[in-house]
């Protein structure tokens, strides 16, 4: 097509793509040669020039114009690149803050902090269950003193950075929004993402803390929270990552991501928050796996499915708030041990669909992730591969350039069908005899429900609880995890270098270890750090916080003061446990 102008006529179908070509001419577009490597013109985005010779155009649409099917802007990546945000954590701290130093220096545009699995756990380092695993996922982090040295010299009110943890993802934050003060940070400016996603724990990753009531008490005091005080930062990244890790296909990734995500929707209205106001705090992680055009389609179908529930459903009027942006990392799990230089190949291509479907911002794993914690040349091979694709392949210069073809419309429709069915059996487990097509019944059950989203009519909410409950959720992975791997034991589905092609003169790789002096170290400095606070202001401000657990009272203050007076996690977590209790998964058979 070329370009629409203002003084042609439309149709009513038309208004759309008259909408999109005056929103494009209002935008800031970057400067940029936005022609091909041959250097033909190329416009901003494509489409039909009689949409009422195309029936349905109105679910593919045009850039920036609801549902968002071809992204959230009118200028695509013309007007902002995706966000180049590489996943990083190791050893203790100060190693960690020396990466950062270093992608930040070559070309990074955001940190994604990686924690160790006692972190993850809300243990410390001195924890006896922590013996062994200290520094070796990730970083180390026990007290405000650590988050002060992971971020030295990196000013927090500059850079966005996203934290991936959930269990203990409140406390965790409230040492970062510590450490941003001693750095003299405005916390009213701070971006940035937490994960925060308890539902995907107990679907996929299984890391918790607690039973999900106290867990959804510590996210709703969350978003209760940066709404009121920190209207940038987004509180909860809802993650099919893990879900998708875990051995989900790609629609059960889609539709259980977008039911948690429902789930948080209905958290909040039972706060009494404003849908348009927390709505925009709420942002997605996905994976992106190797089967291309299944990942571009994917991800286009999100959009829109998200869009249409959170207006029709959810009453949410503003764009932004119907907006599903979302951060995607390439497939640890398509990563192979074998022939390992042909994941270079591997996470090339799912970069590429991730882009191809609008990301937000995107991670790319190193070519050595399924043997160990990236070295530094893999590192690097890997930020390469992000900035190849925004510099050299000219994707960055149409909005959605595969928009309107058969195939991708197509793949798009059966995923987003899937995963209204998914959506279907959900609110039947939770109760309701509704479906995903009754969104004015839906709507009204949302306007009639209040309180407690565990006990009122919240329909998704109940719905993902009692799925969990019953071992539903994990059990349909397990069955396309256990499909998929008789389709490669078959031969059916090949992985180069594992079914098929495996001769190979590849040699093994030099992979980064995690030295044990870390973890003695870490569990040295601990000790002195415990040695030099004030105990007695440490044991108020837990007590204060135990105080305030027992009321309906925003328990982040409280919290935040005992970050400040140098409490470990372990103890902020120890103290919630023994007033909480652990939550243990029940034995199925």
């Amino acid at each position: 097509m070329t370009e629409a102008t203002p003084h042609q006529p439309t149709t009513p179908k038309q208004d759309a793509r008259r909408r999109w070509q005056e929103r494009y001419e209002r935008s800031r577009v970057r400067e940029a040669d936005f022609t091909t490597l041959s250097g033909m013109k190329v416009d901003p985005a494509y489409g039909p020039v009689d949409e009422d010779a195309y029936p349905g155009f109105e679910n593919i649409g045009w850039p920036g114009e609801f549902p968002f099917t071809r992204g959230l802007y009118p200028t695509g990546y013309r007007g902002r690149t995706w966000t180049i945000r590489q996943f990083a954590g190791f050893g203790n701290a100060k190693q960690t803050n020396e990466r950062y130093k270093m992608i930040l220096g070559r070309g990074g545009g955001g940190l994604s902090v990686a924690f160790d699995m006692p972190t993850l756990m809300g243990r410390d380092s001195d924890d006896p269950k922590s013996l062994g695993e200290v520094g070796h996922c990730g970083v180390a982090v026990d007290t405000t003193a650590d988050m002060d040295e992971l971020f030295d010299q990196i000013p927090l009110g500059d850079v966005t950075t996203s934290m991936t943890i959930s269990g203990p993802a409140v406390p965790v934050f409230c040492m970062y929004l510590a450490a941003a003060e001693r750095q003299g940070v405005d916390l009213g400016v701070l971006n940035g993402t937490l994960q925060t996603d308890i539902f995907k724990e107990y679907i996929a990753q299984k890391e918790w803390l607690f039973a999900p009531e106290p867990h959804l008490r510590l996210i709703g005091d969350l978003m209760e929270y940066c709404a009121e005080n920190i209207p940038d930062y987004k509180p909860l990244s809802v993650s099919g990552y893990h879900i998708r890790e875990a051995g989900s296909t790609a629609a059960q990734e889609l539709a259980y991501t977008l039911a948690d995500g429902f789930a948080y929707v209905e958290l909040g209205l039972s706060r009494g928050l404003d849908v348009d106001v927390f709505a925009p705090g709420l942002s997605f992680f996905f994976d992106s796996h190797v089967d291309f055009f299944e990942e571009i389609a994917k991800f286009r179908a999100a959009r829109r499915i998200w869009a249409r529930w959170l207006r029709d459903v959810y009453g949410a009027k503003s764009e932004k708030a119907q907006w599903l942006r979302f951060h995607t990392q390439t497939a640890g799990v398509s990563l192979t041990a074998q022939q390992p230089y042909n994941n270079v190949v591997r996470t090339g291509i799912e970069a590429l669909a991730a882009v191809l479907g609008g990301t937000n911002s995107l991670h790319t794993n190193a070519l050595d992730e399924t043997l160990a914690l990236p070295s530094e040349q893999a590192a690097e091979i890997a930020l390469r591969t992000q900035q190849v694709i925004m510099e050299e392949t000219g994707v960055v210069n149409v909005a959605d350039p595969l928009g309107g073809s058969w195939y991708v419309e197509a793949l798009t429709d059966e995923i987003e069908a899937e995963a209204e069915a998914i959506f279907d059996k959900i609110l039947a487990m939770g109760g309701s005899t509704l479906t995903s097509k009754d969104t004015e019944a839906l709507a009204e059950t949302m306007r009639r429900s209040t309180g407690d989203p565990r006990n009122g009519e919240w329909p998704v909410t109940k719905g993902i609880l009692r799925g969990i409950e019953d071992g539903w959720f994990m059990s349909e992975i397990a069955e396309a995890a256990f499909q998929y791997q008789t389709a490669l034991e078959k031969g059916d589905k090949k992985i180069v270098g594992v079914n098929c092609h495996t001769d190979s003169i590849t040699h093994d790789l030099e992979i980064l270890r995690v030295s044990h002096e870390v973890e003695v170290e870490q569990v040295r400095e601990l000790g002195a750090r415990r040695q030099s606070r004030d105990t007695a202001a440490v044991e108020t401000a837990l007590a204060r916080m135990i105080e305030v657990a027992r009321t309906e009272e925003n328990m982040v203050p409280a919290m935040l003061d005992a970050c400040r007076a140098e409490a470990t996690l372990g103890e902020i977590c120890d103290a919630l446990r023994e007033e909480w209790g652990e939550y243990r998964e029940p034995a199925r058979f």
